[in-house]
């Protein structure tokens, strides 16, 4: 079956210009002109990719990003930003509250077909089948589910992801370019700065104290690492 596609855009224009496109690649849509509607239809029938523009009636993209967060059914959904917002700081925001990818209008139709497959092709890769446990912090690639102190916490499925990567590589000090090559794998739309966020997100959900980080620790002019605290 095609992958689906949720669309959340309030420009019939730049709307039928996407979903002309997408269509050619091969994926179904399913569109939405405001966010009144886009979690209850999600439930329904979950989307592969959630591409969302930032201003849309009836709420924005961000609380939009962040409500999807919230729901278990629907936050290893990958979702891309759409919009005219196009500074440094939206794109960070944008990140900030889980977005896996931020594409600024105006875009060529060959870009955006580009970025899709390549966010769907990020969460195609299988993940190792066996748990790995570092302190107080259990993660299962099975269920795609973290615990922190016996307590599930919620994760983007980038998030998921990269801490994963971290914990089956104890000690290992990595780049910023060598997450996004084991991460991201394609790299051409995604810079180092991404990583700083994703990084400050995941200490926020695992560290007790994030400013003092017991686990993903930074080694200065290199990267990070990840240790299992004693």
């Amino acid at each position: 079956m095609k992958q689906l596609i949720a669309i959340v855009e309030d420009d019939e224009d730049i709307a039928r210009l996407v979903g002309h496109h997408l269509e050619s690649a091969g994926y179904r849509l399913r569109s939405h002109s405001s966010a009144a509607e886009v979690i209850s239809a999600a439930e329904k029938e979950p989307p592969s990719l959630f591409l969302l523009d930032i201003m849309v009636p009836g709420g924005d993209g961000l609380d939009l990003c962040h409500q999807i967060r919230q729901r278990s059914s629907l936050a290893l959904i990958p979702v891309i930003f759409l919009t005219a917002k196009s500074a440094e700081a939206d794109r960070v925001l944008g990140l900030e509250m889980g977005a896996d990818d931020y594409i600024s209008k105006p875009f060529s139709p060959r870009e955006l077909i580009a970025r899709v497959k390549a966010v769907l092709r990020r969460f195609e890769r299988p993940l190792s089948q066996t748990v790995v446990t570092a302190g107080d912090i259990e993660i299962n690639p099975i269920t795609m589910v973290v615990k922190v102190r016996g307590s599930p916490i919620a994760t983007t499925a980038t998030e998921f992801r990269l801490l994963d990567y971290f914990a089956r590589n104890p000690t290992r000090v990595f780049t910023r370019d060598k997450l996004l090559d084991a991460v991201w794998r394609d790299t051409s739309f995604v810079t180092p700065r991404s990583i700083d966020v994703y990084v400050r997100r995941l200490r926020e959900k695992i560290e007790l104290d994030p400013e003092n980080p017991e686990y993903l620790k930074t080694v200065r002019g290199v990267g990070y690492k990840f240790e299992a605290a004693k």
